[in-house]
């Protein structure tokens, strides 16, 4: 202590103590600290994690009991190689130091290296895995959001940044969709009840056509509602369309792997809920566009229609006239066919009947040549079925004598080994072997006593 002045102005007689300033007592502090913690190990969980536009890294290290602030500087950040996400197990090598402005003591963090993943972070890839293994993440039973809703509801807290976002983004590029604002605190230890109150009266109203699900980034502490199994299912189950736009782009939990849409940010989720104003209007005057064109050609073909029409009408003067013509013509014809004589007539059938005559058919001729076919056919199915049974005796005299049974009825017997191979030489088999025997009549089970091969 005696490094370290002395204020003899502030001494308090009666008991013969100093008096120091703050600012002396901090930085005695210290260096005690430094002093007795020159370096250690320390074993805990990352939250609160930020990166400085400096490089600097600044966290708290936390466990079950207690929570330490740390700082770990750019150069010694550089050469983790990785930036630590919030709820993830670390060993660090650090410094107890002390930040004299402010009194609080905390690590310098010279070096790190994993030491397992956090409770929190464990408790979701825990509910991750099991709501995956139930297909609630399947991509088969996600539905797409309504392209031209009329109306959209926002579940979010009244005071929350990402609020301000989506609203923004609506007004801009869709100012003709209704928003309905569902409000439920998104972070505590009440959030993700209320967050479900939200989501279920916003699905009993049945008022709007998609459902956003928003809030601002922050650690997986600050996250830990969107992480609700609760909710999950329900977003899951929801007969709306859900758009979960939680955090920022690296930011996961559990409502944006059972929600419809993934959107990496709440004005994101604004801008996938529905299409702009301006492609509407873009699209709509490109379908009138199209209507009128089309319009344009079918006018001009009704005209063309009408032309070739008009050209083959005929008036009806025109029409009596032709009628009159061919009525007189066919007067002329039948007052010409009633005046001709009835021998005339008379004659032209006999000669009809004459012909008739010469070229029917001679009956007797053909019943003759049919007779004689049939006879010329008995005889040929005769001779080509007798030519047939002498082939199938042939045949099956061929087949008896090939018939291997026959064989065995001479006496000869068919051996087997026991794998059912045919024995065909005695070489190939050794004492002992368990051998079956085939006959004409019946089967023998048989043991080699010897064998001998033909020389």
């Amino acid at each position: 202590m005696d490094d370290f002045p002395r204020f003899t102005a502030g001494r308090d007689d009666r008991e013969g103590q100093e008096i120091w300033s703050v600012g002396q007592l901090n930085r005695r502090v210290g260096e005690l600290l430094q002093g007795a913690f020159s370096r250690v190990w320390v074993r805990g969980e990352i939250s609160n994690f930020t990166q400085a536009a400096s490089g600097h890294w600044y966290f708290s290290i936390k466990d079950e009991r207690a929570t330490v602030r740390a700082v770990m500087f750019r150069g010694r950040a550089q050469a983790v190689g990785f930036v630590p996400r919030a709820g993830e197990k670390f060993e660090f090598r650090a410094t107890v130091t002390l930040y004299e402005p402010r009194g609080d003591y905390q690590l310098q963090v010279e070096a790190m290296r994993r030491a397992g993943r956090g409770d929190l972070h464990e408790a979701f890839l825990a509910l991750k895995e099991r709501l995956a293994a139930e297909g609630l993440f399947e991509p088969s039973r996600k539905r797409a959001p309504v392209s031209m809703p009329c109306a959209v509801g926002v579940i979010t807290s009244l005071a929350a940044a990402a609020l301000r976002d989506v609203l923004s983004a609506l007004a801009r590029r869709a100012p003709h969709v209704r928003v309905i604002i569902y409000p439920a605190p998104v972070q505590g230890m009440a959030a993700a009840g209320r967050l479900c109150e939200a989501l279920g009266r916003a699905i009993d109203r049945k008022e709007v056509d998609t459902l956003l699900l928003v809030r601002g980034g922050g650690s997986l502490e600050d996250l830990w509602s969107f992480n609700d199994e609760t909710l999950a299912r329900m977003v899951a189950a929801s007969p709306i369309p859900v758009i979960s736009g939680v955090g920022h782009e690296t930011d996961f939990t559990i409502a944006d792997f059972v929600a419809d849409v993934r959107a990496p940010t709440p004005t994101a989720a604004a801008e996938l809920c529905c299409r702009s104003l301006s492609s509407c209007t873009d699209q709509l005057q490109a379908l009138v566009r199209a209507l009128t064109s089309r319009q344009s050609r079918f006018l001009e073909h009704a005209a063309m229609r009408l032309d070739r029409a008009v050209a083959m009408l005929v008036s009806p003067q025109e029409r009596l006239r032709q009628q009159g013509d061919r009525l007189a013509a066919l007067t002329q014809r039948l007052a010409r066919a009633a005046g001709q004589p009835a021998q005339a007539r008379a004659q032209r059938l006999q000669a009809i009947q004459a012909r008739l005559a010469m070229a029917g058919p001679d009956m007797q001729i053909r019943r003759d040549r049919l007779a004689r076919l049939r006879r010329d056919m008995a005889a040929s199915a005769e001779r080509l079925l007798e030519r047939r049974r002498h082939r199938l005796a042939a045949e099956l005299q061929t087949l008896r004598a090939l018939d291997p049974h026959t064989v065995l009825d001479r006496g000869y017997a068919i051996v087997r080994q026991a794998n059912g191979k045919i024995v065909k030489n005695a070489l190939d088999l050794k004492v002992g072997d368990q051998l079956g025997v085939e006959l004409g009549q019946g089967e023998l089970q048989v043991r080699v006593l010897q064998a001998h091969g033909l020389l």
